[in-house]
């Protein structure tokens, strides 16, 4: 992992440090409440201020406003922007190692493995038990599947991709895409490197035409258990609990927690960083807005309790009606 010192840093970004020693050495780039003594953090909205003054960060990027006391803080330009710049120096993508066999020298296959021919598995990957990989599969480096998980035709695993045992991933899924995550700098569109993973638990089933977004830093997961239909899209850093089941064409935004034994039907939408609390259920083409507590029946857009919906609808059914009687006076 490379290292770079505070002064580095202040350097490359055109900024300068308060309360920190030039030559501190940096090694990772953590969220706030993760970050320790050697880590690289940020402070890009004020709401989260409270949370950058309890954080144990090394050097926490803020801008010229941000009152932190005397933490350590590197002040720029764009403290997002410098935070995504850091990923990539601190956590680069590696290269692809590619052998000439299509299964990597390096790769483990457990007893009873079947890998079909035109299927290929990356370095030092390990399979367990019983595991099968149907033609046109592909497994990245350093992955980890449990036993006898199988992968159908197309089914994609990006690199350091965790299953547990007995996953099943259908065709043409991806599992550990880059996450959906850009910065605007100057009027365009910067990327924020995506250097996570996924982490899927035993006995979760992923239908056809799914994409699971790696982490920005941590991991996606994907609880015990879980059933996800055809098409569904779930974004990066995501929790998804135990049990749970997610509808076809559903999509979930980044950061968002669901406890167990969630259900969310077809053509749900939820937005990024809430909460949705266990045995929850929402309806089909509903839009979750705002973080919800266990037990929800929620349905519409925005989705509230499902009663209150119908009797909107209802009410809304007669409006053409009662429009008429007002206009004969």
């Amino acid at each position: 992992m490379p290292i770079i010192t505070a002064q580095d840093l202040a350097g490359r970004l055109d900024g300068h440090l308060d309360h920190c020693p030039p030559d501190r050495v940096i090694s990772e780039v953590k969220p706030l409440e993760e970050a320790g003594a050697c880590s690289v953090s940020f402070l890009a909205n004020p709401k989260y201020a409270a949370k950058a003054k309890g954080s144990a960060a090394g050097l926490i990027f803020a801008d010229a406003t941000a009152d932190l006391g005397d933490l350590p803080v590197l002040r720029v330009k764009h403290p997002y922007w410098a935070f995504a710049q850091a990923i990539g120096w601190l956590h680069p993508e590696p290269a692809p190692e590619w052998g000439d066999a299509p299964v990597h020298p390096t790769a483990v296959a457990g007893p009873g493995c079947r890998i079909a021919p035109g299927a290929t598995v990356g370095a030092r990957t390990v399979l367990g038990k019983g595991c099968v990989v149907h033609p046109g599969a592909h497994i990245g480096d350093d992955c980890v599947l449990g036993d006898g998980c199988e992968l159908f035709p197309g089914a994609v695993l990006y690199r350091r991709t965790r299953l547990g045992n007995r996953v099943v991933v259908h065709a043409n899924s991806v599992v550990g895409s880059d996450g959906y995550g850009y910065v605007l700098v100057e009027g365009r569109h910067a990327k924020i490197p995506q250097v996570g993973w996924v982490e899927l638990g035993d006995d979760v089933e992923i239908g056809a035409c799914v994409c699971i977004d790696r982490g920005v830093l941590g991991p996606t997961r994907i609880g015990t258990g879980t059933k996800i239909d055809n098409q569904v899209q779930v974004g990066h850093n995501v929790q998804v609990g135990n049990h749970c089941l997610l509808v076809s064409q559903t999509g979930i935004s980044g950061s968002t927690k669901l406890g167990d034994f969630v259900t969310l039907a077809g053509k749900v939408g939820v937005v990024g960083h809430i909460e949705i609390g266990s045995r929850s259920v929402v309806g089909g083409n509903s839009v979750v807005a705002k973080s919800l507590p266990e037990g929800s029946f929620v349905t519409g857009f925005p989705a509230r309790p499902h009663r209150e919906w119908t009797e909107a609808q209802a009410a809304l059914n007669r409006l053409p009606r009662l429009m008429k009687q007002l206009r004969k006076g």
